[in-house]
């Protein structure tokens, strides 16, 4: 190679290399800095209630997926004039939430199928175009509102019917002839800017439907900003870009795509104290409602829930209101045996971090200020060993009652509780420090040198 070319040759990596680097720099800084103050602010809430609805519960099949599946295309496009729930009623739904101890809801607008739970000026196939006539989401926003509770929507950014969205059912696996994803995106906006100036101020934005090759990372950058101009204080999730990598949900390289936390499904995410996450899960099996679904016991419920707090995130349950309008009675029954639990343990879960000690196969820890929940849900034989704090443990206590016991042994700190005074679904210790409990696990002791 002579001196020409080769010079040639490195003015051209140069340039990639510069290129390169000034579009990883771009993308990184393509968002709009979430409000870290109301993003810490529904940490702390730490329980919300998913709600997956819509025409669909007349069948009592799966939402969205079922249609050209289990339900032709022309039938269920069709159901929305059958739909009549007469027994909807916002401020009981609500009322079941704040029961359980939810402290905000998370709806179901538009999921995959393309149907508006809203009275949006953009489509006609709408809640308002129904037997039932009337907004929904109006209904529910408003009783969020006077009880107290955060409203947030949930918003496909898919859409299986719209013919400008170029995927149609079953799944997203038929192509549309004449669709145009620009004219579908500024549909997608135009409905969103509905939900936020007309709902709002909405406290979460819960998209989904990423997946799809029709949907890129510059749109859900574009959207992402769209979205944080409508309401600077609104918190996104990962599904508005293209970072999630699967359904544990976890975002791979946050700086770059777009999204204020994960969103790990149908499973409770992994220990991380410092990316937010919130697990979405079931009630039942199903996200719509689905006749003699097999519903989670309340032990299920509860260890679900400590373990989401214990690993420093969210729970965001789901129900599935029943054709009439009415959360199933025996999902009530189990939402308020929860909240029942919740009255007099919520101190472990609410206002709290995860850890210091990370989950184990015994449970999982809490802390708040110098306190340290311990919730052991399965004890181990004998005594249960914990790693070395940086901090001294000055007392410890049962909250039902009882003899606790925390003594220092070499290299941890073990903990020991008459089996008489175990409770049987969750017992809990508290651990009082000498300090801040968040971050006290101390480091591990590197083994000595032979």
């Amino acid at each position: 190679m002579n001196a020409n070319a080769w010079f040639l040759r490195l003015a051209c990596l140069t340039l990639t290399c510069a290129a390169v680097c000034l579009d990883a720099a771009e993308r990184s800084a393509a968002t709009v800095p979430v409000d870290a103050a109301a993003l810490a602010r529904w940490q702390r809430m730490r329980f919300g209630m998913f709600v997956h609805w819509g025409p669909v519960s007349l069948k009592g099949t799966e939402i969205g997926w079922s249609r050209g599946d289990q339900v032709p295309v022309a039938e269920y496009d069709q159901l929305y004039h059958q739909f009549n729930p007469t027994k909807f009623n916002a401020d009981d739904w609500v009322a079941i939430a704040k029961a359980t101890g939810m402290k905000y809801l998370v709806f179901t607008t538009k999921h995959h199928d393309g149907f508006c739970m809203w009275d949006t000026k953009l489509s006609d196939y709408k809640i308002t175009k129904t037997p039932f006539g009337r907004d929904v989401v109006r209904e529910l926003a408003d009783a969020c509102h006077r009880q107290g509770i955060l409203f947030c929507t949930y918003h496909s950014i898919l859409d299986w019917r719209h013919p400008d969205y170029p995927l149609g059912s079953p799944g997203g696996k038929t192509a549309k002839p004449g669709a145009n994803m620009d004219r579908y995106n500024d549909y997608l906006k135009g409905q969103l800017g509905e939900l936020v100036h007309n709902y709002g101020p909405l406290g979460i934005l819960w998209f989904d439907g990423e997946w799809e090759a029709p949907w890129t990372h510059e749109r859900g950058v574009d959207l992402y900003n769209y979205v944080r101009k409508l309401q600077p204080d609104i918190i996104v999730n990962n599904r508005v870009g293209k970072g999630r990598e699967d359904m544990a949900g976890t975002t791979k390289e946050p700086a770059v795509n777009p999204g204020d936390y994960d969103t790990p499904e149908q499973q409770i995410g992994r220990f991380n104290t410092k990316r937010p996450w919130e697990s979405c899960i079931t009630i039942c099996q199903q996200w719509a409602w689905k006749p003699d679904d097999t519903l989670k016991s309340l032990e299920e419920c509860v260890h679900t829930l400590v373990t989401c707090a214990g690993g420093d995130g969210n729970l965001l349950l789901n129900v599935g209101p029943m054709p009439t309008g009415e959360i199933e009675p025996r999902q009530v029954a189990r939402l308020k045996e929860l909240g029942a639990w919740l009255a007099k343990f919520g101190s472990t879960i609410y206002e709290t971090r995860g850890g210091p000690f990370p989950p184990g196969p015994w449970g999982v820890s809490t802390c708040r200020g110098n306190k340290v929940f311990l919730h052991v849900l399965k004890w181990p034989e004998g005594a249960l060993r914990l790693p070395a704090l940086s901090r001294k443990v000055l007392a410890s206590t049962l909250m039902v009652g009882g003899r606790a016991e925390a003594t220092a042994v070499d290299g941890g700190i073990e903990v020991r509780v008459s089996p008489d005074d175990r409770q049987e679904i969750d017992t809990i210790i508290t651990l009082e420090l000498d300090g801040q409990a968040f971050g006290a696990l101390a480091p591990a002791k590197t083994p000595a040198a032979r």
